[in-house]
């Protein structure tokens, strides 16, 4: 047996509110691997990056749109390797694809470079997406913690969030001494990431495995919930996957509300990942104030994100989505009006709007899951909805961006979503979103939960 997994018998469990030196151990490499892997110094000036090294607007987006559809395919093979190898072993991988993949740009600066990097990027991220969660929650529930779980996933997103908006406003002046100083930086900072997952224990209890089964290591193949839960999805995916259409069928209301998130993802993605720069570089913002902007409308995001209830009770959640993706069509239609601080004072706006948006959006579509439905298949029906249009749309932007109508597409964008919402209200006053028997009603003040950044 592991010396993890030997505790005296009077201290195996430790005291409610007490931490073990383990699961302190976890919580702050998890700190550290959270705030390190997801440090991409280069998001506030790729665009111009590529730009620099020749590839046309078509092209920039156009890999975009691969990495919206790669990401989704690599979730599910990354899953069945979660399975295989464990959860700190995929933690590894992913480090170390995404140390790759940050030095790819800096080795060639090329459209095959950058394709390259996007690609590793959508692997490394997938790799990792589910892995260090269940990594985190089988080891403090290993050491009797697990009642610190959510504080430590908060606390984790915190510092991350305080990472970015602390270093990005540096890239613009780093580049100025070294021009590939933020991919030279992520790939350091994704070899810090790597350095803690080293550091990590080994072996983890996973729940239910000191019962009359006996401990098994995380390591293992099957070790945790997520294991669990893919072995089970490889003996009966096809069923899982005939429940959840069912369950759309069955459920008007769902898919509706599936339907409104989408113009919220795809205009708060396209936005703050894809075009916040050309639209700076239009109105004559530097690259070098562009991390400042992103960190500005980080901030912006984080406040919304954290206190939806600010919204009030004056209108229903479902309402409030849609006045929300209203503002942020609005947002991006006021942009071509307006002069440069006009401009970042609308990307913060729209950065705040989105951050309310996601967290009550996310609870709507959970509270319509009907009872019993696969609830994890059914919402990654939604992500793959959302990115697919993503890589549409990343490809109409980089027609646009390349005929020069960077206006036409902010104005486009505004009346698609108008006229998205408004066909939505027309379907719900018809009744399709009342509530099916079995759905948990809608609460009024839904509980936050930030999106990321990236």
């Amino acid at each position: 047996m592991s010396p993890l997994l030997r505790r005296p018998a009077a201290t195996a469990r430790p005291a409610a509110g007490s931490l073990t030196a383990t699961a302190r151990r976890i919580i702050r490499l998890n700190h550290g691997f959270q705030l390190l892997f997801n440090l991409l110094w280069w998001m506030p000036v790729f665009y111009a990056y590529q730009k620099d090294a020749g590839l046309s607007d078509g092209q920039i987006f156009g890999i975009q749109s691969i990495y919206y559809v790669a990401f989704c395919l690599f979730e599910v093979p990354t899953g069945l390797i979660a399975d295989r190898i464990g959860t700190r072993n995929c933690l590894w991988a992913g480090a170390v694809v995404m140390t790759a993949a940050n030095l790819t740009p800096v080795l060639s600066a090329s459209y095959t470079g950058f394709l390259v990097h996007f690609l590793a990027i959508a692997a490394g991220r997938s790799l990792t997406s589910g892995a260090a969660s269940a990594y985190l929650y089988d080891g403090l529930r290993a050491e009797g913690c697990e009642e610190h779980y959510l504080k430590a996933e908060g606390t984790a997103r915190a510092l991350g969030l305080a990472a970015k908006v602390a270093c990005w406003p540096l890239v613009g002046p780093l580049m100025t001494l070294a021009h590939p100083a933020p991919y030279l930086l992520s790939a350091v900072s994704a070899a810090g990431s790597l350095a803690c997952v080293l550091a990590l224990p080994r072996t983890a209890v996973l729940a239910g495995a000191a019962g009359a089964a006996g401990a098994r290591s995380a390591d293992a193949p099957g070790g945790t919930e997520k294991s669990r839960a893919v072995k089970r999805g490889r003996g009966g995916s096809l069923g899982e996957a005939k429940a959840a259409f069912r369950s759309l069928a069955s459920s008007p209301r769902l898919a509706l509300l599936m339907v409104q998130g989408v113009a919220v993802f795809t205009l708060s993605r396209i936005c703050q990942v894809n075009l916040f720069q050309p639209i700076l570089l239009d109105h004559g913002i530097g690259e070098a104030s562009h991390g400042g902007v992103l960190a500005a409308m980080t901030v912006a995001e984080a406040v919304g994100s954290a206190r939806p209830q600010w919204l009030g009770r004056r209108l229903s959640p479902v309402a409030w989505v849609s006045v929300l993706s209203l503002v942020l069509a609005g947002t991006l239609a006021c942009m071509t009006l307006g002069g440069p601080w006009t401009v970042v004072a609308l990307l913060c706006l729209f950065a705040a709007g989105a951050g309310f948006a996601y967290p009550v959006q996310r609870k709507l579509v959970n509270d319509a899951v009907p009872p019993h439905a696969p609830r994890a298949t059914l919402l990654s029906v939604e992500s793959i909805v959302d990115r697919g249009v993503c890589a549409l749309v990343a490809v109409a932007v980089g027609a646009y961006l390349s005929a020069g109508r960077l206006d036409a597409l902010l104005w486009h964008s505004a009346l698609a979503t108008v006229v998205l919402i408004g066909v939505f209200q027309l379907v719900a006053r018809t009744g399709a979103l009342r509530r099916g028997p079995g759905e948990a009603a809608t609460p009024q003040a839904p509980e936050p939960r930030p999106k990321a950044v990236v």
